[in-house]
């Protein structure tokens, strides 16, 4: 496998450091182990298309793109309240 240089913030370089060494791993390790565990849009939307028409199979799950858009908002609300933005 070939490395590949990035450029990013100092201060994030130590704190992924730091993260890294607390779980007993280098840097290079951390974030190799880091890229392997999140997904691309591509892949989220994919496993939400099944996930969509698992629940509609179940439980005749299907809800409109209007209804989706409220979800998605209230959704929106509860975090923003939670998170206090």
């Amino acid at each position: 496998m070939s490395d590949a240089n990035i450029r990013l913030p100092e201060e994030a370089k130590e704190r992924l450091a730091a993260i890294a060494a607390a779980e007993g791993l280098s840097l290079r390790a951390y974030l190799a182990r880091l890229a392997e565990t999140l997904l691309t849009p591509a892949e989220r939307a994919e496993r939400a298309e099944k996930a969509r028409i698992v629940l509609e199979k179940w439980n005749g799950y299907a809800p409109t793109t209007a209804e989706e858009q409220d979800l998605d908002s209230e959704l929106d609300r509860r975090l923003a309240q939670v998170t206090g933005r």
